[in-house]
C-alpha cells in the first residue's frame, strides 16, 4: 500500500523558521509536538489608528530663526573700603574663630596645597588677568524679524549687559549690538551683521487666538539650544502685575527659565507671543507661562527699530477701577470706565479740565473697559496729539479735548499739600456711616477719628487718619456738607454716596451705601 505523503506536514516544515526548526531538534520548548512541526505565532498587536498631525513641520521650517542670545557684562569690584589687606592676603580675616571652617575654606576655595598646608600653590586670588573683559550674567532667547539682522528678546534678558553674542539654530555664534529696550513691556531689539541673510519669522494677528489653539514655544531653556515644547493657549488678557500695559497671553507649553524673549508660534509658523515670565512655586515649568502678545510686541519693536526707544502718550491722571458700588453712587448703567482719583498738577488731563471725580468712558469713540485699558489706549498714542477723552460728571457725559504730554520715565505721583490730621477737639458723628470725623487743620475736608468695626466704611478699607475732601464730587468742610450730599443721592434714588479719601498724599473714592432696601 502506498501511502501518500501529507501535503500539509510539508507546508509546515516548509514554513519553519530557523530558529523553531533547532529547537524542535534539540526537544526543547514545544512539549509533545511531533518532529517536523511547528507552532503558528500570532501576529503581533497592532492598531490603525488616525494620524494626528504633528508639529514637525511648523519647527523644521522656524527653528532657523530662533536663536540662544548669551549676555555679558563687566563685573565692578566690591568698593574699597580703605583696609589694608597685605595683613590678610588670603582673605581669611574675616571669617569666624572656627578650626573646621577655615581648614574647610583653605581646601575648597584654594587656600593652601591639597592637604590643606599653607603655602602651596593652590592660592586663591580674587584677581585674575582677564578681569576687565565682560563675563556672563545672562542667556535667553530671542527671534530674528528680519533678513538684515534684526532681533527680538526681552529686556530683562539684555539690561544688565554691555556685550551681546547670539547663538545660531547651527551652533554658529555672533556678536550683536543693542538697538533698543522698553522696560515697561519688557522688549528688547537686538542687530546681528552677517554675510547673507537671515531666516526670519513674522507676527500673527493675535486678536485670531483663540483659547485652546495649539502653539508651540522654541527657546533656549536652561541653556540646552534649540528646545521645542507644544501646549495650548490657557487665558487671554492676563494681568500679573507687571507693568500697566499687562495683557498676557496664558499658554501650558513648559517654558523654564532660559525661554525669556523666545517666540510662541502658532500652526502656521507665526510668533503670537514672546515668553516672558512664568508662575512656578518651584522655579521650574508647573504649565503656567506668559506671552507678550503680538500686537504689543510688534508696535514696540518698530519703534524700537526707527528710534532706539518708545514715546508714549501721558494723560497725567491718577486712575482706579469703577466698582459697582461707585457706579451705583454716580448714576452709570456699568462699571467700565476708569475713575479719576487725581489730576497732577501741571498734567495734560489737568490743564484740558480733568477733574477728580471724573470717570472716562471713551477715548477718540473707543469704549475705555477699565484703567488698564486706559493706559493701553493713550500709550498708543504719540506725545502731542489732540484726543477727545469722554468723561462722564454731574450725571451725564461730555468730551474734552486734550493735548498729550510725554510719558515721563518714571511715573509721576500727583502732588497734594501734606494734611496732618487735627486733635479731634469736637468730634462729629456720622451714625448712618459710621464714621466719626472733626474739621481738618487747614479747614478743607474732615478727618476721620473712629471707624465702627462693623460699619460698610470699615469693610470698604476707611481707616483713622483718612481725609474725606468731598462726597458726590461737592467739597465737604463739615458734617453738613455730608449729611446733605447724601439726602441728594437719595433724593435721586441712589443707594450710595461717593466719597473721596485723601490718605498718605494719594487720593481715592470710596463708594458708602445711604440707603437700604
Amino acid at each position: 500500500m502506498t501511502i501518500a505523503p501529507n501535503p500539509y506536514s510539508r507546508t509546515r516544515k516548509r514554513l519553519l523558521p530557523a530558529a523553531a526548526s533547532l529547537a524542535i531538534a534539540g526537544g526543547i520548548g514545544f512539549g509533545a509536538v511531533a518532529t517536523g512541526t511547528a507552532p503558528v505565532l500570532a501576529d503581533a498587536v497592532r492598531v490603525e489608528a488616525p494620524q494626528v498631525p504633528g508639529f514637525a513641520d511648523v519647527v523644521e521650517r522656524v527653528s532657523p530663526a530662533v536663536v540662544s542670545v548669551k549676555v555679558k557684562a563687566k563685573i565692578e569690584p566690591a568698593a574699597d573700603d580703605g583696609s589694608d589687606q597685605s595683613d590678610d592676603p588670603d582673605g581669611m580675616n574675616n571669617l569666624p574663630d572656627n578650626p573646621q571652617l577655615r581648614q574647610f575654606f583653605k581646601q575648597f576655595r584654594g587656600f593652601g596645597d591639597q592637604n590643606g598646608h599653607e603655602g602651596g600653590n593652590r592660592r586663591f586670588s580674587h584677581r585674575d588677568h582677564n578681569n576687565d573683559q565682560p563675563r556672563p550674567v545672562a542667556q535667553g532667547s530671542g527671534f530674528f524679524i528680519s533678513d538684515d539682522g534684526y532681533l527680538v528678546t526681552n529686556n530683562h534678558v539684555v539690561e544688565e549687559g554691555s556685550a551681546f553674542t547670539v547663538v545660531m539654530n547651527d551652533g554658529k555664534e555672533l556678536d550683536a549690538k543693542l538697538i533698543g529696550t522698553d522696560p515697561r513691556t519688557d522688549l528688547a531689539v537686538l542687530k546681528v551683521d552677517g554675510v547673507g541673510k537671515f531666516t526670519y519669522v513674522d507676527f500673527a494677528d493675535d486678536s485670531k487666538v483663540r483659547v485652546g489653539d495649539w502653539v508651540v514655544a522654541v527657546g533656549n531653556p536652561f541653556g540646552l539650544g534649540g528646545t521645542v515644547t507644544a501646549g495650548i493657549v490657557s487665558a487671554r488678557g492676563r494681568d500679573i502685575g507687571a507693568g500697566p500695559y499687562d495683557d498676557f497671553i496664558q499658554i501650558d507649553a513648559s517654558v523654564n527659565r532660559g525661554n525669556s524673549g523666545g517666540p510662541t508660534f502658532n500652526l502656521n509658523g507665526q510668533v503670537v507671543g514672546i515668553n516672558t515670565a512664568i508662575f512656578s512655586p518651584s522655579g521650574g515649568s508647573v504649565g503656567i507661562a506668559f506671552d507678550i502678545p503680538a500686537s504689543t510686541a510688534k508696535q514696540v519693536v518698530q519703534d524700537l527699530m526707527k528710534s532706539g526707544s518708545v514715546q508714549r502718550g501721558w494723560l497725567g491722571v491718577e486712575i482706579q477701577p469703577v466698582t459697582s458700588d461707585i457706579a451705583e453712587s454716580l448714576g452709570l448703567k456699568s462699571q467700565n470706565g476708569a475713575l479719576v482719583s487725581g489730576a497732577q498738577d501741571g498734567g495734560p488731563g489737568k490743564k484740558a479740565g480733568i477733574t477728580a471725580g471724573d470717570v472716562i468712558t471713551q477715548v477718540e469713540g473707543k469704549d475705555v473697559a477699565s484703567p488698564k485699558e486706559l493706559a493701553r489706549l493713550i500709550g498708543a498714542y504719540p506725545p502731542g496729539k489732540s484726543v477727545d477723552v469722554t468723561v462722564w460728571r454731574d450725571g451725564k457725559s461730555q468730551t474734552i479735548k486734550v493735548d498729550l504730554g510725554t510719558l515721563p520715565s518714571t511715573d509721576k505721583q500727583a502732588s497734594a499739600d501734606p494734611q496732618q490730621p487735627a486733635a479731634p477737639a469736637k468730634p462729629a458723628a456720622l451714625a448712618d456711616l459710621g464714621l466719626t470725623v472733626t474739621k481738618s487743620e487747614n479747614g478743607k475736608g474732615l478727618v476721620v477719628t473712629d471707624v465702627d468695626p462693623d460699619s460698610d466704611a470699615a469693610d470698604r478699607g476707611i481707616q483713622p487718619g483718612d481725609v474725606i475732601t468731598s462726597v458726590n464730587s461737592t467739597e465737604v468742610n463739615g458734617t453738613e456738607d455730608v449729611a446733605k450730599a447724601m439726602a441728594d443721592a437719595v433724593k435721586s434714588g441712589r443707594k450710595a454716596v461717593l466719597m473721596q479719601i485723601t490718605r498718605d498724599d494719594s487720593n481715592r473714592f470710596v463708594a458708602l451705601p445711604v440707603a437700604k432696601g
